[in-house]
């Protein structure tokens, strides 16, 4: 694991939202009620929250380019397109940590955009885990208790190391055969953050989320 601070954040953003009906980076976040403007958006406020912790911000586009380049740009982040989306996620996360080496950076936070913007203490807790870690230890994941079961979620924080193994990997290959092969380079990192394993796929996932969120926030005043 290389130690240097200098991270960038990743969002991979260049899917088709085929199941949702509409482009995931721009669904309202936080959650409004019907009817009420959004504040923000999945994208825009990942991106914020990226920022906070990491020297760049890069946003892994596909065909959807021209829906996002814009909120990409207003929130200060740098846009990259992958080519071939229809070959995966795995192809965008290649993209994206190659768009990292070629900035000078050798870590990253990889974010995916069909999940929401996690907590800031979630990212703290983990760039201090990644800081302290051994030498051995390349990749740092978050889990997260759901009843009985222990959860891996996102965003991850890889180093260089895992990086190159990212981008080495065979062009047919996905993420987690990756991390299954260089797993005891990973330290699985307990938070206790909800959203780092909230999928969001549909609009009865977007909804349930919502409902969670509106009722957690009127619970706070």
């Amino acid at each position: 694991m290389a130690l240097s601070p200098s991270i960038c954040g990743v969002i991979l953003a260049a899917g088709f939202s085929t199941r949702m009906g509409r482009d995931k980076a721009l669904l309202p976040w936080p959650p409004v009620a019907e009817g009420t403007p959004a504040a923000n958006t999945f994208l825009g406020a990942t991106i914020d929250l990226l920022q906070a912790h990491s020297d760049l911000v890069i946003v892994v586009a596909g065909k959807n380019v021209g829906v996002i380049g814009p909120v990409t740009y207003a929130h200060g982040g740098f846009l990259v397109v992958n080519p071939t989306p229809e070959q995966g996620q795995f192809s965008s996360m290649r993209v994206g940590l190659q768009a990292v080496l070629n900035q000078g950076r050798d870590a990253a936070f990889v974010a995916l955009i069909d999940h929401p913007p996690v907590l800031p203490r979630t990212l703290q807790a983990m760039h201090e885990a990644f800081l302290a870690a051994e030498p051995n230890i390349w990749v740092v994941v978050p889990e997260v208790k759901r009843g009985d079961d222990v959860v891996h979620g996102h965003p991850i924080l890889v180093g260089r190391e895992m990086i190159e193994a990212f981008q080495i990997a065979p062009v047919d290959a996905q993420a987690r055969d990756v991390e299954h092969k260089y797993q005891q380079h990973i330290l699985y990192l307990p938070v206790k953050d909800a959203r780092v394993a909230a999928n969001i796929d549909t609009p009865e996932d977007y909804e349930r989320l919502s409902r969670a969120e509106m009722i957690s926030s009127e619970k706070q005043f």
